[in-house]
């Protein structure tokens, strides 16, 4: 018998596997992303179904299987339902999520990733602060943790810009979300942000498409 493994994260994709599974990508602070299988998590009355839906935090008690883990159980610390329930905000989140599934790797600790979707989806539910700068500052922040980034702007920005950029890259986490940024200086720290992003992942994201389209 397999030994059970606890991993600490949150999932990032959940698509069906066969009539009753789901096959998972969850990202977590110990391995980094891995492929979660979930026997009978579409069953009506499984306990497994409520767990095993994107933007789900907690912990996951899995067995080393042959194409990734099978999933015993979870210990939910945070659903986020509250995403789910503007489709602007749901979109947002998503996105977050799908780029973290694009950038994050296999067998390579990311505690520090983990923690920055959990801030970053936080933030969205912030009235306070525009989805637009939580998004910017969010890649910001990955293309650091992934070593793409440049410690000021790419093209010709403002002092205001050229501040806000190198807070980003050095802030704590837990600070991180603690400024807004004029219309104008967001703008400016967008486009710097965008084309270091298109150079290094230059992936085609489903949830930016849906927001385009609202």
């Amino acid at each position: 018998m397999q030994e059970e493994q606890i991993f600490h994260g949150v999932v990032l994709s959940s698509a069906p596997s066969r009539d009753f599974d789901k096959r998972l990508s969850v990202l977590t602070k110990e391995q980094g992303k891995i492929t979660v299988w979930a026997s009978g998590a579409k069953k009506p009355g499984s306990p497994l179904m409520a767990a095993t839906r994107n933007f789900v935090f907690g912990s996951f008690s899995v067995t080393k299987g042959r194409a990734g883990y099978n999933l015993r159980s979870v210990k939910v610390t945070e659903y986020f339902e509250e995403i789910a329930l503007d489709l602007v905000n749901a979109c947002y989140g998503s996105y977050l999520l799908e780029l973290a599934d694009a950038i994050a790797q296999e067998n390579l600790e990311a505690e520090e990733m983990v923690n920055l979707v959990y801030l970053s989806l936080r933030a969205i539910l912030n009235t306070k602060l525009p989805n637009e700068l939580v998004r910017r500052v969010y890649e910001l922040r990955m293309l650091l943790l992934n070593g793409e980034y440049t410690e000021l702007p790419p093209f010709e920005a403002s002092e205001s810009c050229c501040y806000a950029w190198q807070y980003v890259l050095a802030a704590p986490l837990a600070k991180l979300y603690t400024f807004t940024l004029t219309e104008e200086v967001l703008a400016e720290f967008s486009k710097n942000v965008a084309l270091l992003l298109r150079e290094a992942f230059p992936y085609h994201f489903r949830s930016l498409d849906i927001l385009k389209a609202l």
